[in-house]
């Protein structure tokens, strides 16, 4: 910022595991969003490496990383992210037009994944016409859609009540398991942190714990 050098990230080392949920806890500003950034490749470090089944994913160009992400990476977002002028079937989909499905395949798919999600009589909506949390099941379908290796959920029920925020996480949880994916959460509340098998705390760019599900809590400095 101008002359000011700020550091979001600094001396962190960290390994996923394969069909894994983990979540990154912290405050607003304490670098989780940053770090998801990086590990999902839409921002690059400054330094030091980001490896991805072998591939390192700091060395690849922006239509390398188009690809990484299209082939290997499912979003979820606080604010759904859905495009208002299509319907849920349409923007389920949006991932798989890009990998060139054809359109009946791609309708056969989503109306799977609309299923799971338990929306499969919304498929002729548009956004504006459902509810936050049928939104949000919308966004749960497309990010699982082309069965990503990794699916990343940034601060997923931010903008939903208690009650709705408990069905999206026992949602997205169990698709994950059943599908042995990795998923990796952000957020700033406790309660959804406790749905992963790992807990990463990060306080002001740095890991300030690790807490394995059943295991005691590790400090890290």
């Amino acid at each position: 910022m101008g002359d000011e050098k700020i550091i979001a990230l600094n001396d962190i080392n960290l390994s996923f595991e394969h069909g894994k949920i983990y979540c990154l806890l912290g405050t607003s500003g304490s670098g989780k969003s940053t770090m998801l950034n990086l590990i999902a490749g839409l921002e690059k470090p400054t330094k030091g490496e980001i490896i991805f089944s072998g591939n390192h994913i700091e060395a690849l160009s922006e239509k390398q990383l188009a690809v990484f992400r299209q082939k290997h990476v499912g979003f979820v977002f606080q604010s759904y992210n859905l495009l208002p002028t299509l319907n849920a079937m349409e923007n389920v989909t949006l991932p798989l037009i890009f990998c060139g499905m054809p359109k009946h395949m791609r309708n056969k798919k989503a109306a799977e994944m609309l299923k799971a999600v338990g929306l499969l009589n919304r498929a002729n909506h548009k956004p504006s016409e459902l509810s936050g949390g049928q939104q949000q099941r919308i966004s749960i379908a497309r990010a699982f859609i082309n069965n990503p290796k990794v699916v990343f959920a940034d601060e997923p029920t931010g903008n939903l009540d208690s009650k709705t925020s408990i069905e999206m996480m026992d949602l997205i949880t169990s698709i994950a398991h059943t599908r042995k994916q990795t998923l990796i959460i952000v957020t700033h509340d406790l309660d959804i942190a406790r749905y992963s098998d790992v807990i990463i705390k990060i306080k002001d760019g740095q890991i300030e714990s690790v807490e394995i599900k059943g295991e005691p809590i590790c400090g890290c400095h």
